[in-house]
């Protein structure tokens, strides 16, 4: 396993108060299990109807795990982007509140920093409905087009980046579009992407707010935005 001299792991919540004590526990358990003694967890509530946030200072007692508020949702992107801009560590696991992705897979990405400077996950299975296994599919082959992308899944919510990185990209997106945007903007500036397959676990309570259609049309929007001012 590569030398990291410290780590931050990173989710946002929204509708997200079933999962949020899971998180912190198995991110707890996760940061054990690299060994790396300087950590931290970062929690950002993005407006949450349910009091995300509020509910997972009941289990935040530890020094290492801060909770940062967006007094207003000001959209999935934005959450992480202000949890990029919180973390002290030199490399940011970044994942989703909703416990779809397995953070030990922590574990696995860890060892491709070698040579990397982000590393991004691609689902080896799609255990979704069908409308969301559709839409995933063609997002991912509009971002191929547009972008000359090879990249196997852009749109999933898990990955480790280094911090120095994204101290030289500039990201802007406040819609799920933002995992696009930092890959797609690594590779252009000549940094290295790797891709590890992992499983996903879709949730079983509630319904998430990514494919909604207010977050469908911002990320088309962002997306446009992007690719015109990457061709000018």
């Amino acid at each position: 396993m590569k030398k990291i001299n410290s780590l931050s792991i990173i989710f946002p919540v929204y509708k997200d108060k079933n999962t949020v004590k899971k998180m912190i526990i198995n991110s707890q358990n996760a940061l054990k299990k690299t060994k790396i003694k300087k950590n931290e967890i970062i929690v950002v509530d993005d407006g949450c109807p349910e009091k995300s946030g509020e509910y997972a200072k009941k289990f935040s007692k530890r020094k290492n795990i801060k909770i940062i508020f967006h007094k207003r949702n000001k959209g999935y992107g934005a959450a992480i982007r202000t949890g990029f801009k919180n973390c002290s560590s030199d490399w940011i696991f970044q994942t989703d509140g909703d416990a779809e992705y397995d953070v030990f897979d922590l574990l696995k990405l860890i060892k491709k920093t070698n040579n990397s400077d982000l590393v991004i996950t691609y689902r080896l299975k799609k255990k979704y409905k069908t409308n969301r296994i559709i839409i995933s599919w063609i997002y991912n082959k509009i971002l191929r087009i547009l972008f000359h992308t090879n990249f196997k899944d852009i749109s999933t919510g898990s990955r480790l980046v280094k911090k120095k990185l994204l101290r030289k990209i500039n990201l802007v997106s406040d819609s799920p579009f933002l995992g696009a945007e930092l890959a797609i903007k690594t590779k252009y500036q000549g940094y290295n992407v790797t891709e590890v397959g992992i499983h996903t676990y879709p949730r079983t309570f509630g319904s998430g707010s990514s494919v909604s259609l207010k977050n469908i049309l911002l990320t088309i929007k962002e997306m446009l935005i992007l690719f015109f001012r990457i061709k000018i």
